[in-house]
C-alpha cells in the first residue's frame, strides 16, 4: 500500500496524469475533436472522390459526343428533344411522383 501511494504522489506520474488529462479533455486540439475532424476529413474525402469520378465521367462524355455523330444525335435528342423532319416526339412522363 505504502508503495502505491509513493507511486501515485510521485512528482513525475502527476505531471504526466495532469498532461494527460489536459491533452484529453482542456487542449485545443484534444481527442474529441480530432476524432471530429478525422470523420469530418474521410466524408469530405469520399465527396471529392465522387465530384472527381463526376468529373472523368462528364470529360468521356464529352469526348464521345465530340467525335461520335451518334452520340451527339443521341444527346440532342434526349437532352433537347430535337427531332429529325418528319418525325414525331413523344414525351411519355411517370405519374408516380418520387420522394
Amino acid at each position: 500500500m505504502k508503495k502505491f501511494t509513493s507511486v501515485i504522489t510521485n512528482k513525475y506520474f502527476l505531471a504526466g496524469g495532469f498532461f494527460v488529462v489536459w491533452m484529453l479533455f482542456f487542449d485545443q486540439r484534444d481527442f474529441f475533436q480530432q476524432r471530429e475532424r478525422n470523420a469530418e476529413l474521410k466524408k469530405l474525402e469520399a465527396k471529392k472522390q465522387y465530384y472527381l469520378d463526376e468529373i472523368n465521367k462528364t470529360k468521356q462524355e464529352l469526348n464521345d459526343i465530340q467525335s461520335n455523330p451518334a452520340a451527339l444525335e443521341k444527346f440532342a435528342r434526349e437532352r433537347y428533344l430535337m427531332k429529325k423532319d418528319g418525325e414525331d416526339i413523344f414525351i411519355i412522363e411517370d405519374s408516380v411522383i418520387s420522394k
